[in-house]
């Protein structure tokens, strides 16, 4: 069985790991790679073994121009996968931005809702108050149809965190209680490569909004350009975990809430290592001070 929910969810804790079942065929990364309710099932049981403090199960694409399907279909897909881990005590996280999908996942036993919408849905954020579920406020732009054209900003840190806030506010006034709200900058998400780094390493004004941050970087295509040599094939998706375990560390040190990962055992494995590094600091800055030496800055 997981820990309590309220430590899970609790501010101040170690980086948490939120790992990925899309039981779609067309996500970018893992479409196709779980045919089966069954192979869902087992796969985000895996990744609890592995260290996962959560498993988000998405069942439509959200990759750039990925077409919707239907909410039947979605429900299809989703249902089976969320019934079956939250009954084996897995705190499952269902990644939508339909309320009818929503509803039937909570009611499914599901813990949080992960709406990449930026809480354009109405009747999903009155579900989300209704059964006091925790909840995701991803910034975004338009739909994945969309989204390219809407990667304009006068300064991105600002405008994202502008329009989060503008949102926050929207989905406070409809019941859900802050203390329930975490906010995920939408890495990749109507924005562009220099747009994805910028919020990254920029942080700050994002925590400053007073709620947990989740944040998303796995795989994705900012990082495939960042490891591209000149003349060579992009690196596929399953070929960029080491540059996300990076940012994994960053994220961790950053002092982020939760990452949303693919591959679960190398960010635990990362995640554990900067927090041994960040307690043999302290120790060693506590040491230093008391024998009036300064600690040493790391370059």
């Amino acid at each position: 069985m997981s820990e309590p929910l309220t430590e899970l969810f609790a501010a101040g804790g170690p980086t948490r790991v939120m790992g990925i079942v899309n039981v779609t065929p067309d996500s970018f990364s893992d479409g196709g790679a779980y045919p089966d309710p069954t192979d869902a099932v087992r796969a985000g049981q895996l990744m609890v073994e592995q260290g996962a403090d959560l498993v988000d199960v998405g069942g439509e694409s959200t990759r750039p121009g990925a077409p919707r399907v239907v909410a039947s279909e979605e429900l299809r897909r989703v249902l089976p996968v969320v019934a079956t881990l939250a009954a084996a005590g897995v705190p499952v996280s269902i990644d939508t931005s339909r309320a009818s999908v929503a509803a039937a996942a909570v009611d499914s036993g599901a813990v949080l809702v992960n709406d990449v919408s930026c809480g354009m849905n109405a009747e999903l954020l009155r579900i989300v108050a209704d059964r006091g579920v925790h909840y995701v406020l991803m910034h975004s732009r338009g739909s994945s149809a969309q989204m390219g054209e809407l990667a304009v900003y006068d300064d991105v840190v600002t405008d994202v965190v502008s329009e989060l806030a503008a949102r926050l506010e929207v989905v406070l006034a409809a019941g859900i209680a802050e203390d329930r709200v975490i906010i995920d900058p939408g890495i990749g998400f109507a924005k562009t490569a220099a747009h994805n780094w910028a919020l990254l390493a920029d942080l700050g004004p994002l925590a400053a909004l007073g709620r947990p941050l989740l944040v998303g970087t796995s795989r994705k295509t900012f990082l495939g350009a960042v490891l591209h040599e000149p003349g060579k094939p992009v690196r596929p998706p399953v070929e960029r975990d080491d540059a996300t375990q990076a940012t994994t560390v960053l994220l961790a040190a950053a002092g982020v809430w939760a990452v949303r990962v693919h591959a679960v055992r190398p960010a635990v494995d990362g995640i554990r290592v900067e927090r041994a590094w960040r307690s043999a600091a302290a120790a060693a800055a506590t040491a230093a001070a008391s024998v009036g030496r300064p600690a040493a800055p790391f370059h």
